[in-house]
């Protein structure tokens, strides 16, 4: 049986991800900072930050579904991030991240960034900037068993559970409707189906509402 710890499970994401598993058959674990809320039996009450090798030691998998929304907590992306890998360097553990679109390309050259187009909103830029220097900050780790997932653009946290998606790559894509959406209930399918038969090692994939 696979072992799975979903880090911030007590996220709206986390959550999702954690249900999703656990329904599946998978052993999962929550990661909170207090009282677990998820279905989740076996739980580490733990900040991230205070996360030894120690208690991640012995997962198939882990899921960093951390978010940080304020300005003065924005840096934490790359801090949480580095502390993961840092904590998983050198083991078989994977790392999956959720991660944002607005580091998605909009070009086949993947010179130009989602979050750089004209028409991407200004308050969420501060956001994007701080999750796309994450995920780069990330490619320069060779010590990691890492996968980051880009969901699509309009990432709806009561969306539906469709249970289809399409996987894509570094690029920004749009299903045969034309849109560029996914439910965070869809989006946690894809997490676990990464976990349990996706072998994107060291890389960055996306997600879209098939």
């Amino acid at each position: 049986m696979t072992s799975i710890a979903v880090v911030a499970a007590n996220g709206k994401a986390g959550k999702l991800i954690v249900k999703e598993a656990v329904d599946r058959g998978f052993d999962v674990t929550a990661v909170v900072r207090g009282e677990n809320k998820t279905i989740a039996q076996p739980a580490i009450v733990k900040d991230l930050f205070d996360l030894t090798a120690d208690d991640l030691k012995g997962f198939d998998a882990v899921v960093d579904a951390f978010g940080a929304w304020t300005p003065d907590t924005l840096p934490q992306h790359s801090t949480s991030l580095k502390h993961l890998a840092d904590i998983l360097s050198g083991t078989d553990t994977r790392l999956i991240v959720v991660g944002g679109a607005g580091s998605l390309y909009v070009d086949p050259q993947h010179t130009t960034q989602l979050v750089d187009t004209p028409d991407f909103p200004d308050d969420f830029k501060p956001l994007a900037s701080a999750m796309a220097k994450s995920l780069a900050e990330l490619r320069e780790r060779k010590d990691v068993r890492w996968t980051y997932i880009s969901p699509a653009a309009d990432f709806q946290a009561d969306g539906e559970r469709t249970g289809k998606y399409q996987l894509n790559g570094e690029e920004l894509k749009t299903n045969a409707k034309g849109e560029s959406i996914i439910s965070y209930a869809d989006y946690a399918i894809a997490i676990v189906d990464e976990i349990a038969t996706g072998n994107h090692i060291g890389e960055r994939i996306s997600v879209v509402r098939a």
